[in-house]
């Protein structure tokens, strides 16, 4: 039996604002948007068309929900981006206005950086050697 995780809940204020934050200041891919009802959609994105894997964006309705958008892991990095070129994709993301809290640094692990999204929730940005 093969089982894989292909979506994971990402809490939002707006659909159509976290849409443009992903795709443009981000280079994701948005995957699916369906109409659900007048308050819901179903909202996929992901890095590349080619990963089995999505956000499914979600729009917080519930006092709860609308209070962790923007902390959906506490204070603590919940999100890895992995990629191939860091300096390329460090450069393009702030050129394309991601808010990174620290300058890039040297792990044994590889290059990581880390940045906020457009709700504040923490992201790394990983080369790894």
């Amino acid at each position: 039996m093969n089982q894989n995780i292909v979506n994971i809940t990402f809490l939002v204020n707006n659909y159509d604002e976290a849409i443009e934050y992903f795709t443009n200041h981000l280079s994701f891919t948005l995957i699916e948007d369906t109409i659900i009802s007048d308050e819901k959609r179903w909202v996929r994105i992901a890095p590349d068309k080619s990963v089995n894997f999505s956000l499914l964006l979600a729009k917080a309705t519930t006092k709860l929900q609308k209070e962790t958008v923007g902390c959906q892991f506490g204070d603590r990095v919940g999100f890895f981006i992995h990629t191939d070129n860091f300096a390329e994709s460090y450069e393009k993301m702030k050129n394309n206005g991601v808010k990174f809290i620290e300058n890039p640094r040297y792990e044994s692990y590889g290059t990581v950086v880390v940045f906020e999204d457009l709700y504040g929730n923490k992201w790394d940005l990983i080369e790894s050697v």
